[in-house]
């Protein structure tokens, strides 16, 4: 028998409100305090992750924590290597603008998180991959997207790290095969707290309006 439907929320125009502030303040976080965060509190962000649409119902999202001192040294001597690399493509000032910038917590944050997706989950049963199949990487983004905005709701800042080589961290992560790498996040709380991107602050871009990213056929 058919389970009967809850009775589904209704949210009010002070939640609407409280939600839009919620994504306004939502930033990448990269200067953290280095106090720890509450016991449990990870876990419960995690669950509330785990929460997050996945394609097929397959849940393809794995956290790794990086406790270890020494792998997160790894991590913190490859993203230095690769940081370096990316510097090389820019000329100017440009690059001295990127170099100017802090584009990692990773000495300072007190949880680190690497997340990757199974490519080959015991769950969902392909359902929905068959022409794209990089639908399980955009469900993982989605979980990390939950993690982010469900961390900001504690105060805590979260930084996701991509100038790292994908095949370094794994072999760091020690990870089956069939994981492919997603995101390096740093979790703890912010030393500095903007509505603006730290990006549009020093300068680097900015954030525009919808414009022509809405096209009517």
């Amino acid at each position: 028998m058919q389970k009967m439907a809850a009775t589904p929320p209704r949210f009010d125009q002070q939640f609407r409100n409280q939600f839009r502030q919620l994504l306004e303040w939502r930033r990448d976080v990269r200067r953290f305090d280095t106090r720890p965060l509450p016991d449990g509190l990870v876990d419960e962000l995690l669950d509330i992750a785990n929460l997050s649409p996945s394609v097929g119902l397959s849940q393809p999202w794995r956290f790794i924590m990086v406790d270890d001192v020494e792998r997160r040294a790894q991590v913190t001597a490859d993203f230095e290597q690769c940081n370096r690399a990316a510097l090389e493509q820019f000329s100017g000032a440009r690059a001295a603008r990127y170099a100017s910038l802090k584009l990692a917590g990773l000495r300072e944050a007190p949880v680190q998180i690497a997340t990757f997706v199974d490519v080959n989950p015991d769950q969902g049963h392909g359902l929905g991959q068959t022409t794209m199949p990089e639908t399980l990487h955009y469900s993982s983004v989605l979980a990390i997207y939950s993690l982010w905005l469900a961390a900001r709701t504690h105060g805590v800042g979260l930084g996701w790290v991509s100038i790292l080589n994908p095949g370094v961290v794994k072999g760091i992560c020690e990870v089956p095969d069939h994981w492919q790498f997603i995101a390096y996040l740093c979790l703890g709380y912010p030393l500095e707290e903007h509505t603006e991107p730290e990006l549009q602050l020093s300068g680097w871009e900015t954030r525009r309006s919808l414009g022509n990213k809405v096209i009517r056929r």
